[in-house]
């Protein structure tokens, strides 16, 4: 399925760009960031469908063996929704800052709660695995389970929104983490769909990035990164794996925090803690270039994937 993915992704490229330029579907890009980034705007955006489409034409068919998958490739629609509805009133209603904050949130608590829920009453259970510990070793969050799904499922998606700041950042490090779920669902047969599910989006952002990596003929768009975040915590929770996120989605963590404290810093005392907030613009103001930061970014994040991969006991031999 990685290999079906990426071809059928490569193939969108074509189709989607020129049609999102021909709409006038251009990134508007901060003024008050790098200075380097005001070249892109225009570059067109909710390129997320270029990977999306392949993603759903995939999921539909492998259904037909184990419907398991569905409702995994449907919360990262549904996040996906949320997303395109933001784009849309961006390029289209040219509301600068699309959804409010309000709105938006709403949307993504409805998908993580019923997603949540689902998952509580699908015989998945309501346990998660304690890394570090093996993979047999659970522990069983009971009546907490729905809340703290929810939490991660909004955490993830709008910490993966929150990285993709950077040409081909976002889906790089998707792509590693992706793949490492892969890997870990190959060691249990129950975990198929998974494994399958997994490849079909690596191979999807892999393909992507022969589009968004620097310099970036197109952007996926809040609707691409909300999706993409939807499905890495859809994908850790269905695994009974949520906490390892904080390991191999480490990078996705950092950036999300990165925000939080120069908010809380700036309110509290008035100065900034980072010269620009994500932490991917720190770098690039303390005279990093984009492409620099991207490839560290992707570095570190493989080997968390590989640290990760240890500490749930899984050998490569």
């Amino acid at each position: 399925m990685f290999i079906v993915s990426f071809f059928l992704t490569l193939a969108m490229g074509p189709v989607f760009i020129p049609f999102l330029t021909k709409l006038k579907f251009g990134q508007t890009v901060r003024d008050d960031g790098p200075q380097s980034h005001l070249k892109k705007t225009g570059t067109p955006t909710m390129g997320g469908f270029i990977f999306l489409v392949p993603m759903i034409v995939l999921s539909l068919f492998y259904a037909r063996y184990d419907r398991q998958i569905l409702p995994v490739a449907l919360v990262t629609i549904g996040f996906g929704l949320v997303g395109f509805i933001d784009d849309f009133i961006k390029v289209v209603k040219k509301r600068k800052d699309g959804l409010y904050w309000n709105q938006k949130m709403l949307g993504l608590l409805l998908v993580a709660v019923v997603f949540s829920f689902y998952v509580s009453r699908s015989g998945i259970g309501t346990d998660i695995i304690i890394p570090l510990l093996g993979m047999e070793k659970t522990i069983d969050l009971a009546w907490f389970f729905i809340p703290f799904t929810v939490l991660v499922l909004i955490a993830s998606t709008n910490a993966v929104n929150i990285t993709d700041g950077l040409d081909g950042l976002c889906a790089g490090i998707t792509l590693i983490v992706t793949l490492f779920f892969s890997v870990v669902a190959m060691t249990r047969s129950e975990w198929e769909y998974i494994k399958i599910f997994s490849s079909i989006l690596s191979g999807g952002c892999l393909a992507f990035l022969a589009y968004n990596a620097h310099p970036a003929k197109v952007f996926m768009g809040d609707m691409g990164s909300l999706a993409l975040g939807g499905a890495v915590g859809a994908i850790a929770i269905v695994m009974k794996l949520p906490l390892i996120l904080f390991v191999a989605g480490a990078i996705y963590v950092v950036e999300a925090l990165s925000v939080i404290i120069q908010v809380a810093s700036f309110k509290l005392t008035g100065k900034r803690v980072f010269k620009m907030a994500p932490i991917h613009h720190h770098f690039e103001l303390s005279g990093w270039k984009e492409v620099k930061v991207v490839y560290v970014f992707w570095t570190i994040t493989l080997i968390l994937s590989i640290v990760s991969l240890l500490a749930l006991g899984i050998k490569f031999y």
